[in-house]
């Protein structure tokens, strides 16, 4: 897998961001390393993180990025012979956000390094992560291109065909960047992504204070003109109008190719207690990849239901329910923060 003769882009590509439902090469994740984040449920943060590099390796390669030493050996301890480690610099183990994200097209494959700065400089260190992507690219032999703007993997859903999702509260956030306007970030995004529209949904969680309202938990696409969409039926909650908000703001909206967006709403939007807390586990927290769908649970009575539902959008692949949503949820997170995936070179 590694070739270290990667190269630096000088240019953008005339490619695109393929959608994650099209094919992986692999999947890579980082393995937890920010004890202050999880404290006392650190073991289990662990043990959900080898949970779903085991249940992906079922289906597609795993790569575990882990901090030298002692991180690397647990890591292949946990995960087992069916994961790649290597070993890199960490401060934390959302690759989601602080890995490359990835534009294909004309036989190449670059991984574009975009600024981190540690959701707002909320969570410091983070200079190890802001070097993560050009670094793990490097590893991997692949071209990479750095580009001057702060952007999180998981502050964007792309059908791969020129259409990005976002959220006005994450993008437009002045902890982002704030010299920039909406229409220099829409632009950005267009000449690095391969991207003709970009729709602005108003709302992340009500709750989503570490990144500012990620659009990964509430949106993501399955498939080309199907935008799947969290919903909350609990009309006390100020997600109720929030996650109406967006709905009403996006369907029927064009996307890339003229088509109407129509949305799946995810009804429920399930909350737990784990650590004193009472977190939020959404379901579109979710991970596309080959051949599986993976949904993050947490014991809610509306699991099942929910993950027929959207199980029903993915009718070729299998539905995979992992009960890590608690304690991803407690860190900042689920499921789709944890995972990047790497497409196949088309």
């Amino acid at each position: 897998m590694t070739d270290t003769t990667a190269t630096t882009a000088t240019t953008a590509t005339t490619g695109r961001m393929p959608a994650e439902f099209a094919a992986h090469e692999r999947t890579v994740i980082c393995w937890p390393s920010r004890d202050d984040l999880y404290g006392e449920l650190m073991s289990a943060a662990k043990d959900a993180h080898a949970l779903v590099a085991r249940t992906i390796g079922r289906y597609e390669p795993v790569t575990i990025i882990a901090r030298p030493g002692a991180d690397a050996a647990e890591a292949l301890e946990r995960c087992g012979g069916s994961v790649d480690v290597v070993e890199l610099p960490l401060d934390d183990s959302w690759f989601r956000d602080s890995g490359p994200i990835y534009v294909t097209g004309a036989g190449r494959r670059v991984a574009t390094d975009w600024i981190f700065n540690g959701w707002g400089e909320k969570f410091v260190p983070f200079d190890a992560d802001a070097q993560l992507a050009r670094r793990w690219a490097e590893h991997a032999g692949h071209e990479v291109r750095s580009v001057p703007m702060v952007l999180e993997g998981g502050s964007i859903t792309v059908d791969g065909e020129g259409t990005v999702v976002t959220t006005a509260q994450c993008l437009l956030h002045p902890n982002r960047n704030p010299g920039l306007s909406r229409s220099e970030i829409e632009s950005t995004l267009s000449a690095e992504l391969g991207v003709s529209v970009v729709h602005w949904l108003p709302f992340g969680l009500f709750d989503d204070h570490d990144t500012d309202g990620h659009v990964d938990n509430v949106a993501a696409f399955a498939r080309p003109g199907v935008l799947l969409l969290q919903g909350c039926d609990d009309a006390a909650l100020p997600d109720h109008e929030r996650m109406s908000a967006n709905r009403r703001w996006i369907e029927g909206a064009p996307d890339a190719a003229g088509r109407p967006i129509e949305v799946v709403e995810i009804p429920v939007l399930p909350f737990t207690e784990i650590g004193g807390q009472r977190v939020p586990v959404p379901y579109l927290n979710l991970y596309v990849g080959n051949g599986y769908v993976l949904i993050p649970v947490c014991g809610h009575a509306a699991d099942s239901e929910m993950c027929m539902l959207i199980g029903e959008q993915f009718p070729d692949r299998d539905i995979v329910a992992l009960d890590v949503g608690a304690v991803l949820a407690f860190g900042g997170g689920g499921i789709h923060c944890i995972t990047q995936q790497i497409p196949v070179v088309r």
